[in-house]
């Protein structure tokens, strides 16, 4: 097992950056190669996501070998691609030899083809054989994110002997937390974790210390894999091919990677932009504009529906002019319901607790739940305005709210679904297409309550 780097009085990580920033500040190399003796891998790695890519390529050049692999490791893809093209060829060589095979295949994936095959060149016979097996699985799937080194346990064997297995594991490669037990073809039987071994006596048999489990196949989604992983409280789940037999396995932390990422992907997409690749102080300007411009444009097409029900309704609004007022509440409270429904299933899709078969049981439930938001919301809604303005206009703002908050519960809680059943990332149909379609819509309902309360 990999041996992680420990210091024994870290710095706060604040302090220890500004002391790197200092550094080359006054070119101070021996202070630099002091400061970064003297940080944890975590802040090297921070460091590095801060610095241009001439800065990061000094600072990795001080690392001892162990820390600037395992530093190397932790940097997503696209800061690994900025760092190779501040390496020098031979150093670049050094570093990709050193890597897993499914931590080779996320940078390959980033680097130009002549770069990433002259790289693969310069690979042992047996590591470009592991390299390729791994490219060959579809991106995304968790084939491409699984550990190919491990230890395969026989049932047979004496819980001494499966330890002196573990143990013979080389030191680079990572000892998942639990062991897949397999048949003389490779068919996973159980699992035993690597507490239970060393708990249990020498000569107590490995198949009295399995426990039952779960497999996934190389080519089902990482993201999937990793949360079933996660929620089933799987140290490790064992990743067979489709004849069934084992050939790698995804850890509990490389789940966790997997699903830290795929959640912030998540996260910009419903704010209406694309997922940042590289943390944020180290991005190009242009590429927060790329990340951005084309979730505004099409909003922005969007939106212009609500101006034209605007337009449609322009005789209504100069009739009585104290509806315009109410405009910002009503199309604010239909997103933010739709955005909590829409929220709601795409977390319960991720989860498995929700298919696309649920889909008209998804929408009688968020009916429900809308309308009786929409009671709620409606009631207080008509009792205040009717206090301030009139109570024919509070009549419209209560029913409004009402019909409102139906509407976009119904269609948040359907359009996930509907996304994943189109095989489309559900996040994207979220916050901005729901904003921007009940604003729309909430707008025709408004004026068409009013048009008909108060008789215009």
């Amino acid at each position: 097992m990999r041996q992680t780097r420990r210091v024994t009085d870290p710095q706060p990580r604040s302090a220890a950056l500004a002391r790197v920033d200092r550094a080359f500040e006054s070119d101070d190399l021996a202070g630099l190669a002091e400061a970064a003796a003297e940080l944890p891998a975590a802040d090297l790695v921070a460091a590095l996501g801060r610095l241009s890519v001439k800065r990061g390529a000094v600072l990795y050049r001080l690392l001892p070998r162990p820390v600037a692999l395992e530093v190397f490791e932790a940097l997503p893809p696209s800061l690994q691609r900025d760092l190779v093209a501040g390496l020098q060829r031979e150093e670049v060589a050094a570093v990709f030899a050193d890597l897993d095979p499914e931590r080779r295949v996320p940078l390959l994936d980033e680097l130009p083809a002549t770069v990433a095959q002259r790289l693969l060149r310069g690979l042992p016979d047996d590591e470009r054989e592991r390299t390729a097996v791994v490219l060959g699985y579809p991106k995304g799937s968790v084939g491409r994110r699984m550990s190919g080194g491990l230890v395969t346990l026989r049932g047979g064997m004496r819980a001494a002997e499966a330890l002196d297995r573990a143990r013979a594991l080389p030191a680079e490669v990572e000892l998942a937390a639990a062991l897949p037990v397999v048949d003389d073809e490779r068919r996973v039987l159980g699992v035993v974790r690597l507490g239970d071994l060393l708990r249990a006596d020498a000569d107590e048999p490995v198949s009295a210390l399995m426990r039952g489990t779960t497999t996934a196949r190389t080519t089902d989604d990482a993201e999937e894999v990793a949360r079933r992983c996660t929620d089933r409280g799987r140290r490790a789940m064992p990743i067979v091919d489709a004849e069934r037999r084992l050939v790698g396995i995804l850890p509990l932390e490389a789940a966790v990677r997997i699903l830290a990422e795929e959640e912030s992907e998540d996260a910009a997409r419903q704010g209406g932009a694309e997922p940042l690749r590289r943390p944020y102080l180290s991005t190009p300007v242009r590429s927060l504009v790329r990340s951005r411009v084309v979730w505004l444009l099409v909003l922005a097409i969007g939106a212009t529906l609500t101006v034209q029900v605007l337009e449609v309704f322009e005789t209504t609004i100069e009739q009585v002019t104290v509806l315009a007022l109410f405009v910002p509440l009503l199309i604010g409270t239909g997103g933010n319901t739709g955005n909590q429904a829409a929220t709601t299933v795409t977390r319960a899709l991720a989860l498995d607790e929700v298919q696309p078969r649920d889909v008209l049981r998804v929408l009688a439930r968020e009916l429900r739940v809308g309308a009786l938001l929409g009671l709620l919301l409606g009631a207080i809604g008509w009792a205040v305005t009717s206090l301030v303005y009139d109570p024919s206009v509070g009549l419209v703002i209560g029913l409004t709210l009402l019909a409102v908050c139906t509407l976009a519960a119904s269609i948040g809680g359907v359009m996930p679904i509907v996304a994943r059943a189109v095989r489309v990332d559900p996040a994207v149909f979220s916050n901005p297409f729901i904003t921007t379609f009940v604003d729309a819509a909430g707008l025709v309902v408004y004026f068409l309550i009013a048009r008909a309360v108060l008789q215009l």
